[in-house]
């Protein structure tokens, strides 16, 4: 691998739209030769939802920039807001949905970078996951 680059400007950022979110990457191994630390910024919007998965062999901090969302860390669920975050243990399935009226942007830092396995395990369709979103979130 190259020398680390140690500096991202928003011109270095690689972007990327999933199903329910817009992604920037800001760190990971490519863009800064990082070992330990996944840093992306998501951006939500009205409505969205990222149901219930997992990330074997990483943890994860979702910090709020703007937004409101409803965060799910096992089955406990807390109404979040810009400046809040949230610890997801590693292995640990959670939920994020933007519940508020305007976008959710947020931060989200897993580590390490290359843990074995898959990055996410979808877990929405098993119980008790499928049965703790409204039902016309339920199985997304």
């Amino acid at each position: 691998m190259p020398d680390a680059n140690h500096f991202i400007t928003a011109r270095d950022v690689l972007h990327e739209d999933w199903p329910y979110c817009h992604v920037e990457h800001l760190s990971n191994a490519e863009l800064v030769g990082a070992k330990e630390l996944f840093l992306v910024r998501a951006t939500f919007p009205l409505g969205a939802l990222h149901s219930f998965h997992r990330h074997p062999g990483r943890e994860e901090i979702i910090y709020l920039l703007e937004g409101q969302a409803d965060q799910w860390v096992g089955q406990e669920k807390r109404l979040l807001g810009p400046g809040d975050l949230a610890h997801i243990p590693m292995n640990e399935p959670h939920a994020t949905f933007n519940s508020g009226s305007t976008p959710l942007k947020f931060l989200a830092i897993l580590s390490p970078v290359d843990a074995p396995g898959p990055f996410t395990v979808d877990m929405f369709n098993e119980l008790p996951w499928s049965g703790l979103l409204p039902p016309t979130h339920a199985g997304k």
